[in-house]
């Protein structure tokens, strides 16, 4: 459709010069310019730019507060705990009140920041040219100078009950960070050091569950075993099988490179964990004619006739050897516990 086809009245009309505006009378593109600016309440009004203010400092004070909050609920609720909670039914309590409480401090922060910025910060809209990408040194000027009216007009200098409190609630919540931690498992305190084995106990093979005796060990086998009284239905069964698994080897005497590991054998018979030295992976790969074992996920190989050190892979150390002997009744059984930790290194190892 032409112009002479358009009614007069729905014509463009002309634009002015005023503020922001461009010349260009019936221009259906002219740019209508920024429209005028209209003060807030709180750009004439001191007291309720006060009350924002305060408004401001209460979300954040109460962002701490649930800071605090969720680390309080990650101490005093228990894992396990579940109550009920209309509308959601019934849900963990820790889960729910370290959510609750996280969600509150992150959304004030927000919130508060939000506030700050309608209420007190400048709303004035400001205009500016498209430029080159390099900077020349009227720009840098430029950006200075407009960074220092930002600052000025941002009242961070001036309003100190608001930037006290948003320093506070922006220092407290990384804290919720840091209790997470807590959370990579429980402190392993003295655990690691020790298992199952000490002194009387028996060595029961753990396919038949009966007792080992030196007969049942011929020499070139490989037999597993565990201790004495640890039953499979366990609630804490593979936590102290995977410390106090066994391998069972028996080698000829003469066949016994090292002193320490010969003096801990029971006529050849020698008992090393089965918990390899890298990861903590489950060795069961016998060369019954090098008395060298692989374990299977990344290769480390151990020498069972050289005190298991180790001869290739990732490993760290050889394995730890259990000193056993024979009770009364003709069965092995340990002397003591391993003298060092099983399994891999860890942090506090030393």
């Amino acid at each position: 459709m032409s112009s002479q086809q358009i009614p007069e009245e729905n014509l463009p009309v002309e634009q002015g010069t005023a503020h922001g505006a461009v010349e260009g009378a019936g221009d259906p593109f002219a740019n209508p310019g920024l429209p005028a600016h209209r003060p807030r309440i709180q750009d004439i009004d001191e007291r309720a730019a006060n009350r924002s203010e305060r408004a401001v400092a209460l979300m954040f004070t109460l962002s701490m507060l649930a800071t605090v909050g969720f680390i309080a609920s990650y101490v005093i609720f228990p894992v396990d705990k579940i109550v009920y909670i209309w509308p959601f039914g019934h849900v963990s309590a820790l889960n729910f009140s370290l959510g609750l409480t996280l969600g509150l401090a992150l959304f004030l922060i927000g919130a508060g920041a939000v506030h700050w910025a309608r209420t007190l910060m400048s709303d004035v809209e400001v205009a500016d040219d498209r430029h080159a990408i390099e900077a020349t040194p009227e720009v840098k000027a430029k950006v200075m100078a407009d960074f220092a009216d930002g600052a000025r007009e941002s009242a961070l200098g001036r309003r100190k009950l608001i930037r006290n409190t948003m320093f506070g609630a922006l220092a407290l919540v990384p804290l919720s960070g840091v209790v997470l931690l807590r959370d990579l498992g429980p402190l392993p305190e003295k655990k690691l050091r020790s298992t199952l084995w000490a002194k009387g106990k028996q060595l029961v093979n753990m396919n038949t569950m009966e007792p080992l005796r030196p007969e049942d060990v011929v020499v070139g086998s490989l037999t597993f075993a565990m201790p004495e009284g640890l039953e499979e239905d366990a609630h804490d069964f593979q936590t102290q099988i995977a410390k106090a698994a066994l391998m069972i080897i028996r080698i000829e005497p003469d066949n016994i490179k090292d002193k320490r590991e010969r003096e801990w054998a029971h006529e050849g018979i020698v008992a090393f964990s089965k918990i390899c030295t890298h990861v903590g992976c489950p060795i069961s790969l016998y060369e019954q004619q090098t008395h060298h074992v692989l374990c299977p996920c990344h290769q480390s190989t151990f020498d069972l006739s050289d005190g298991a050190r180790v001869i290739f892979g990732p490993a760290g150390h050889p394995l730890p050897q259990l000193r056993i002997g024979v009770n009364s009744e003709g069965n092995l059984e340990a002397l003591g516990d391993f003298e060092e930790p099983v399994g891999p290194a860890f942090w506090e190892r030393g």
